[in-house]
C-alpha cells in the first residue's frame, strides 16, 4: 500500500550523513565496534563561559516569545562581532536568526528563489544546499571543481556557468565536505565575476570561519563594497564554538532579504529558543580568541592524520586548510575487489569500508562529487588512529 506522501518530499533525497549516522548506531547496537567518521559534529563541549549565560538566563525567566528574527541586544552583538572580526558593517535590522544556519538558508532560499531560478553549487558542496533548492523549486546547476584544483571552483568556471535564469551562488569557504579555504587573491577573482553579473545574489556560508587553518583567516565577501548589497552572510555557533545542540545560526544581508526572512521565518517557526539568545549574545560578544584552542586542536589532529593517510593506496587526498574534514579522491580504487565483491563507486567503498573495517564515511556523491568520500576528525586522536588503520588495511585486502 502506497501512502499519500507529497512530491514535494518525494522529491527529496535523504541526508547521506544522517543515514550513515543511522547506519552506525544501528550496527553498534549489534554489538560491533563501529567507528563513525560522518557526521560533522566537534567532539569539544560548549565553553563554560556560554553555558553559564545560558544557566542564568534560565533563572531569570528569560522565557517568552521574543521578536522573530531574535531580540534586540543579541543582533547588537552579532553586528559587534561582524564588525570586529570581519570588518561588516550591519545593523540590527539587517540580522534574522534562526534555530542553526541550516534554517537560515532554508529561509533566504525559499525567500528568493522561484520556480525556474538557476542556483549554482560549488562542487563538491554542503550536502543540504541541493535538496534546499529543490525545495524552493529552483534549478540546481552545479560547477565541479576536481582533486587537482583542491575542490576550488574558478572565477573562469562560475563566470561561464553564470546565465540569465541564474539567481544565486551558493559559496561556503572554509568548506564542507572538502575542508578547502578560498584565498583573499581567489576571491578577488570571483568578485570581479559577481560584479560583471548584477542580478546574482551570493550565500556566502561561513559557518567554519573559526576552523581555519590559513594565516589570511576568513574573507567575508560582503566586505568588498561592490556586491555588498547581494551578499547574504550565513554564520552560526554549532562549529566554532561546539553548540551543535543548540541550534543557532543567523543572516546579515540587505534589510529587504532580512525582512523577507523574517516573513517567513514568522509562519515556520518564530523565534529561536530564548535561551539559546541569551547563550548566543555572550558567544558573539566574546573575543574570536576563545574559539582558538579548538581549533588548535583540529589542526594537530589534521596534522598528525596526513602521514598515515596518505599512505592509504588509490587514496588521493589534499591537505585541508580549514573545518574537520579529509576528502580524499578515491577513484584509485574503483574497480578493485575482494573476493566476489567489486568496488564500482564510493557508494559501494563507503559500504565495504563500513562491513569490513567498521568505519563509517559518507560517499562523495552525497556532496557532488562521486569520485570521492568524505570522513570527518572530529574525533579523539587515537579513534582517528585506528580509524586509519583499519580503513587502510581493508583497501590493502583489495586487489
Amino acid at each position: 500500500m502506497s501512502h499519500p506522501i507529497s512530491d514535494r518530499l518525494n522529491r527529496l533525497s535523504e541526508s547521506q550523513t544522517i543515514a550513515m549516522a543511522r547506519k552506525s548506531r544501528e550496527l553498534r547496537s549489534c554489538g560491533i565496534d563501529v567507528i563513525s567518521l560522518s557526521l560533522g559534529e566537534p567532539d569539544f563541549n560548549t565553553p563554560d563561559f556560554i553555558k553559564e549565560a545560558a544557566k542564568k538566563a534560565i533563572d531569570d525567566n528569560f522565557s517568552s516569545y521574543t521578536a522573530v528574527a531574535g531580540y534586540q541586544e543579541l543582533r547588537e552583538a552579532i553586528c559587534l562581532k561582524l564588525k570586529r572580526d570581519n570588518g561588516l558593517d550591519y545593523t540590527p535590522d539587517q540580522i534574522v536568526t534562526s534555530t542553526g544556519a541550516k534554517q537560515s538558508l532554508a529561509n533566504v532560499l525559499l525567500a528568493l528563489i522561484d520556480p525556474g531560478d538557476e542556483v549554482l553549487l560549488l562542487a563538491p558542496y554542503w550536502v543540504s544546499y541541493k535538496e534546499m533548492v529543490k525545495l524552493a523549486e529552483g534549478t540546481p546547476v552545479e560547477v565541479l571543481a576536481g582533486v587537482e584544483q583542491e575542490y576550488k571552483v574558478s572565477a573562469e568556471q562560475i563566470d561561464t556557468a553564470i546565465t540569465p535564469k541564474t539567481k544565486m551562488v551558493m559559496f561556503n569557504s572554509p568548506g564542507n565536505p572538502t575542508g578547502s579555504v578560498y584565498s583573499k587573491k581567489e576571491v578577488d577573482a570571483i568578485v570581479k565575476v559577481f560584479e560583471k553579473h548584477p542580478h546574482v545574489y551570493i550565500m556566502s556560508d561561513e559557518i567554519y570561519e573559526h576552523i581555519n587553518f590559513t594565516e589570511e583567516g576568513q574573507v567575508s565577501l560582503a566586505a568588498y563594497p561592490s556586491i555588498y548589497d547581494r551578499v547574504i552572510t550565513v554564520n552560526g555557533l554549532s562549529k566554532g564554538f561546539a553548540m551543535t545542540g543548540w541550534r543557532f545560526g543567523y543572516i546579515a544581508t540587505a534589510k529587504w532579504i532580512a525582512e523577507a526572512c523574517d516573513k517567513m521565518q514568522g509562519q515556520m517557526t518564530s523565534a529561536t529558543c530564548s535561551i539559546t539568545q541569551k547563550a548566543a549574545e555572550t558567544a558573539m560578544r566574546a573575543d574570536a580568541s576563545v574559539t582558538h584552542e579548538m581549533r588548535d586542536a583540529f589542526k594537530a589532529r589534521r596534522d598528525k592524520m596526513i602521514p598515515p593517510f596518505n599512505e592509504i593506496p588509490g587514496f588521493k587526498t589534499p591537505v585541508p586548510k580549514g573545518a574537520f574534514y579529509f576528502f580524499p579522491d578515491v577513484r584509485g580504487v574503483f574497480g578493485k575487489r575482494k573476493g566476489d565483491r567489486v568496488i564500482e563507486d564510493a557508494n559501494g567503498l563507503s559500504m565495504y569500508l563500513l562491513d569490513e573495517a567498521h568505519v563509517a564515511t559518507v560517499p562523495g556523491e552525497a556532496f557532488g562529487a562521486p569520485g570521492c568520500l568524505r570522513l570527518s576528525y572530529a574525533a579523539a586522536e587515537d579513534v582517528l588512529i585506528e580509524a586509519i588503520q583499519r580503513i587502510k588495511k581493508a583497501i590493502e585486502e583489495l586487489s
